[in-house]
């Protein structure tokens, strides 16, 4: 346990009779709960970070939009500062006003499709205003957003970490107590592939969740794209050595893993807290650990990429290639998705 976990380890408690105390109101109350024209998919999750959510919130709003229609993200902008809010995220933006995430996401989708705003019901409303025509939208980390309506709610489960150790903030990781996971329409299984036992997840949801469909995913890397000039290339990367790997994630090891996985070594490793990039001093530091671990380029994941710009660039003279990460296994979830949505229509004709 970190020691700020263990100092902040006597209000454990109280959050979560503050939790208890939030949802307790939203069930009694569901007047608060604002709507919006359009069905809202929630893509989320009962503890903090690392289980998937941007690349399958990016899996569905690809995959609506190729069966015609049109979508698009909503998001809080997680650790993004900005004067306007909401705000209208374009691949040119400012991370630092955005989040990282929500960028990323926006330059994969293009021009009018991810919004941030604190208030996701006003994000929601400028996303509908700006793109007329939208048939859905995704709630990207929406499960403990309760102010905003949603037709169908995923909650995301990673395959190696689970639950955790079943406690929640700040002990454990979890943001809300299991019994939560009833308000979900069906479980998304991430990582599914390291899952050692699925009849033990199978009898965790059968007892917390909704009894909806379980849905088991994998993430893949799909190419490397060169930082600099955009060239995409296979994975693993042929005739150049082992890499040296560096994120900012939730759950950086399973970057590490996913790149073993697909065929790519590495000689060593780098981690940076969840969100936070490397300043240009920090990546000429990598360099210098890369060249003498023998590794001869640098890899880093997509989110990590949009952190990066003209600054790094200047300290920046060894390769680095971008990740890729694709959804493996989605497609009955898409098929799933798209069935329920049919059957909901446009909420209030």
């Amino acid at each position: 346990m970190s020691i700020l976990r263990y100092l902040a380890a006597p209000l454990a408690p109280f959050y979560g009779l503050a939790v208890g105390a939030r949802n307790r109101s939203f069930d009694a109350h569901p007047e608060r709960i604002a709507r919006v024209d359009v069905p809202v998919v929630s893509v989320g999750n009962l503890s903090t970070g690392g289980t998937g959510k941007t690349p399958l919130t990016l899996f569905l709003a690809e995959g609506l939009e190729a069966a015609g229609r049109p979508s698009a993200v909503v998001s809080r902008g997680y650790g993004g500062r900005r004067d306007v809010d909401p705000m209208s995220v374009e691949a040119g933006s400012d991370p630092r006003q955005t989040g990282d995430e929500p960028l990323l996401m926006a330059r994969r989708l293009g021009p009018g499709r991810v919004v941030v705003g604190r208030r996701r019901h006003a994000a929601a409303l400028r996303a509908l205003a700006q793109r007329p025509g939208l048939r859905c939208l995704l709630l990207d980390d929406g499960f403990q957003h309760r102010a905003l309506h949603r037709d169908l709610d995923l909650l995301l489960l990673d395959g190696v970490r689970r639950w955790g150790d079943g406690r929640m903030l700040p002990l454990g990781d979890l943001r809300e107590p299991m019994e939560s996971a009833a308000r979900a329409h069906a479980l998304v299984v991430t990582r599914a592939t390291r899952v050692q036992d699925r009849n033990d997840v199978e009898a965790w949801w059968a007892r917390h969740g909704s009894g909806g469909p379980i849905f088991w995913t994998d993430f893949v890397l799909v190419a490397l794209r060169r930082w600099d000039t955009g060239e995409r290339l296979p994975v693993p990367l042929a005739g150049q050595g082992p890499a040296f790997a560096w994120c900012g994630l939730g759950h950086p090891a399973a970057f590490y893993a996913d790149l073993l996985l697909a065929g790519q070594s590495w000689t060593g490793t780098q981690s940076f807290p969840d969100h936070r990039g490397p300043a240009p001093a920090d990546l000429r530091r990598l360099q210098d650990r890369a060249r003498a671990e023998g590794a001869g380029w640098l890899v880093c994941t997509e989110k990590d990429a949009v952190k990066l710009g003209p600054a790094h660039a200047k300290v920046l003279d060894l390769p680095l290639l971008v990740a890729e990460q694709g959804v493996a296994g989605g497609g009955e979830l898409m098929a799933w998705v798209l069935s329920r949505l049919e059957a909901i229509g446009t909420p209030g004709a």
